[in-house]
């Protein structure tokens, strides 16, 4: 009877431990003042590059669990700057990223693969003006304390997404591929307190 009643004891023990200090929670918030998301690519023969100015990144994320996480990235197209006001004007109208029918890209992953030595790939979907494809996101990801920051970098064919009709389908003026950088910097975010 001692000995049932101390493995009792012990159950009961181990579940009030498991309810009060939960595993902590994988959510990181992304700082947008430290992060970035750019573009690049070639226009007659002359590269350029640009940035996203307006983005919002969701990510769920335990580097011992990475096939579990995930993460959604919205991007506001419409917030494209190249530092060339012809370039930066195009962009948003009907021919490139077609922003009055679909204002933001959307990349979203649904697990992540451990390459080892930091590296890391999120395996997900790519939105862009209504066209969704595969996509394979490689980055590197560093960890100080509560703090992550990735770097990744992936390139694209921009006619997949239907960027760039009529006569800039062919690639003539402008190179049908672009590359995406992405420099994220995150915090973690503490567990919710039990009961809230």
């Amino acid at each position: 009877m001692t000995l049932r009643r101390l493995l009792s004891a012990l159950c009961l023990s181990a579940a009030l431990s498991g309810a009060a200090f939960p595993a902590a929670a994988a959510e990181w918030a992304v700082d947008p003042a430290k992060s970035a998301i750019r573009f690049s690519g070639v226009q007659v023969g002359t590269p350029f590059s640009g940035r996203f100015e307006r983005f919002d990144a969701k990510v769920e994320f335990d580097p011992a669990k990475p096939e579990a996480g995930h993460a959604t990235v919205l991007v506001d197209l419409g917030s494209a700057r190249t530092g060339d006001a012809q370039r930066d004007t195009a962009l948003p109208q009907k021919d490139w990223f077609d922003v009055a029918s679909a204002s933001h890209a959307r990349f979203e992953a649904t697990r992540f693969v451990d390459k080892g030595r930091g590296d890391y790939e999120a395996i997900g979907e790519l939105t862009i003006r209504g066209t969704k494809r595969p996509l394979t996101l490689p980055f590197h990801l560093s960890l100080d304390g509560g703090q992550a920051h990735a770097i990744g970098h992936v390139g694209l064919v921009r006619t997949d997404f239907g960027v760039g009709q009529g006569a800039w389908a062919s690639g003539q003026w402008v190179a049908l591929e672009v590359g995406v950088d992405i420099d994220l910097v995150a915090t973690a975010r503490p567990a919710p307190a039990e009961g809230h």
